[in-house]
């Protein structure tokens, strides 16, 4: 089955290794997007920016070597910048690359830079990773849930649904999450969240924030972490994330807010821990146990890409 994941951090180790977006050692890398049938893989700029002297700098360095790799294999791969682009990949039989920010402060609290960003192909931005930045306060941990959007902030919400770029919410405190839902003229994504309900973590989202998610026409991705994904306590940091653990997640997910706010958001490459999904090519683990968990096969269509489809056509 076809499938959309709407996060990987894959960029990042291209940029700090000698390994290739072909073939690597890595969790995803073309030949096994081509063996799962992916339909398009967003890869995230991911920044640590407390680990680098410059935020932009880093991610315009990572964004120009991501994309040397996709122009070495353009007879598989192709950049995607709007749903047309996607649909021309899909014609072409190629899989579609759609390119994200994973930490606002890229930006520096510039619009300029916004701008350019989006010019060099940028769709997406996850507004906050782990640390308070120019535009907001992060939910690594619960002590800045309270806190929102700053001004800078509401100035890049307003100027990226005027360039048609997708917000995303994951990583961002909880006051901010409502900040963006209620100012944002787009429907809004949280790249790589799950249930809070099920597991009680700050990078989840709460049953009342999945709702207004889903009313607002946008989508989260489950993520394949261990710890937002276990139930009570983790054995180890190295335990296993579990196909049932992902479903568990799921059926709450669609029993609060509807089928058609849940996407796929693996986070491979970025997450330390084994999955029972090895590798982007066994998606169809996830596809065969929804099915046999009750799930109708045009559902776990929606899951797997028509969801996340749906909101690349509404806001790209």
């Amino acid at each position: 089955m076809n499938f959309i994941d709407l996060h990987c951090d894959t960029a990042t180790l291209l940029l700090e290794s000698n390994e290739e977006l072909k073939k690597n050692s890595f969790k995803i890398d073309i030949e096994r997007l081509q063996q799962g049938e992916a339909l398009a893989q967003f890869f995230a700029m991911y920044i640590d920016s407390h680990k680098v002297e410059s935020s932009y700098a880093y991610c315009v360095a990572m964004l120009e070597n991501f994309k040397k790799e996709l122009e070495k294999n353009q007879d598989t791969i192709s950049l995607c910048k709007n749903y047309d682009d996607l649909l021309m990949a899909q014609k072409e039989h190629k899989v579609g690359a759609f390119l994200t920010i994973e930490e606002g402060e890229a930006l520096e609290g510039s619009l300029d830079k916004l701008h350019y960003f989006k010019e060099q192909g940028i769709s997406l931005i996850t507004l906050t990773w782990n640390h308070e930045n120019a535009l907001g306060y992060s939910n690594f941990e619960w002590r800045d849930q309270d806190k929102g959007l700053k001004q800078k902030g509401f100035e890049v919400v307003e100027e990226m649904n005027h360039l048609n770029m997708l917000i995303d919410v994951s990583h961002l405190s909880d006051a901010g999450f409502y900040d963006v839902i209620t100012h944002s003229t787009a429907p809004i994504i949280a790249t790589h969240s799950n249930s809070r309900a099920m597991t009680d973590h700050p990078r989840n989202l709460s049953d009342k924030m999945l709702k207004i998610l889903a009313d607002k026409g946008g989508i989260t991705g489950i993520n394949f972490f261990n710890n937002f994904l276990v139930d009570g306590e983790l054995e180890n940091k190295l335990q296993t994330s579990t196909l049932d653990e992902m479903i568990r997640h799921i059926k709450h997910i669609r029993y609060v807010a509807g089928i058609e706010v849940l996407g796929l958001g693996s986070d491979f490459d970025g997450i330390p821990n084994p999955v029972e999904i090895e590798d982007c090519s066994q998606m169809y683990k996830l596809s065969d146990l929804l099915l046999k968990n009750g799930f109708s096969f045009d559902e776990v269509e929606k899951i797997f890409y028509k969801n996340s489809l749906r909101v690349i056509g509404d806001v790209l």
